[in-house]
Order: C-alpha cells, then structure tokens, then sequence
C-alpha cells in the first residue's frame, strides 16, 4: 500500500476474517505449547455502540481518516497471546486517552492519535499522514519511531506475528 492511498474498508473485513480464522488455529494448540491457557484474545467487529464512539472521536478531534475506516469495521482487537500482546484500542478509550494526554507530537509529523499498545506499554500512534509510529518507551511523552508506513502495513504485520504463533 503506498502512503497516499487510504485504507479500504472491505480489506479490513477480509483481514478480520483471516486473524479470526489464524487466532482459533492458534488457541487450539496454545495450552499444550505453552502450559497454561491461552487469555481472551479476539477481533471484535464494530458495533452501533462503537460506531456512536467513532462518531464522537470525530467530533473531538481530527483523527486520520484511516482510523475512522478501521473504526466502521473494528471495535477492538486483544492479542494478549500473541508474542507479548498487542492491543488495537475501543475508539471510546482513544477519546478518552485523547481527552488526558492529548496528541502525540513528532517531529516533521502531523500530530498523532494513540490507537493501540503492546503487552509492554509501547504505544502506537496514527499520524495525519499514515504513518504509525511506536513509543521508544511505555510513555506518552518520550521518543516515536516509525513502526509502519500505513496502518494496513502495521494491521498485515500483526497477522503476520498471528501466523507466526503456529
């Protein structure tokens, strides 16, 4: 995906359904693998509920419209399992999140909307442009590397650490 197209709302239907599919191959054989049952690792698709939070995120900030697309068809993804756990965050806590600490602020970047995290409190922000960006740190207020170039990259990345757990 080049950094100027957006992100298609039918590809993210398409990637929900093949994480779902990848995740139950995963559980299956998590326990034996690892001595302990698997967590609730799950893609939850949006709802009307989850909509109205997109919805009023809007309505609070700028927020890139990849984001938005992502929202209509996500609510929340939890990963817990998953290497050490990534977590695409419900729209209503980016508000929130948005509401406490505001826009992450990276230099030569349009500010950046914290939309997800990992089990390591690294967080990952969504800018104007496309580009996701991963704190160097678990703060809000250190360094910002670049993670992925577009959120469909930084979305196939996960499936591709899903893929991987088998």
């Amino acid at each position: 995906m080049v950094a100027d197209e957006r992100l298609d709302a039918e590809w993210v239907r398409v990637w929900c359904e093949q994480v779902r599919a990848a995740l139950i191959k995963v559980m299956q054989s998590f326990q034996v693998r690892h001595g302990f049952p698997a967590g609730r690792n799950v893609v939850a698709l949006a709802t009307e509920e989850s909509h109205q939070a997109t919805d009023a995120l809007v309505e609070l900030t700028p927020i890139p419209s990849d984001l938005t697309t992502m929202y209509w068809v996500i609510d929340e993804v939890s990963l817990p399992d998953v290497e050490f756990g990534y977590f695409i965050h419900p729209s209503s806590t980016v508000a929130s999140h948005f509401r406490e600490y505001g826009s992450i602020q990276i230099d030569g970047e349009e500010p950046a909307l914290v939309f997800a995290s990992d089990g390591g409190g690294h967080l990952f922000a969504l800018a104007g442009s496309g580009r996701v960006w991963m704190s160097t740190t678990a703060s809000w207020f250190d360094q910002f590397d670049l993670a992925a170039a577009s959120l469909q990259e930084f979305l196939e990345g996960l499936a591709q650490r899903i893929s991987g757990a088998l």
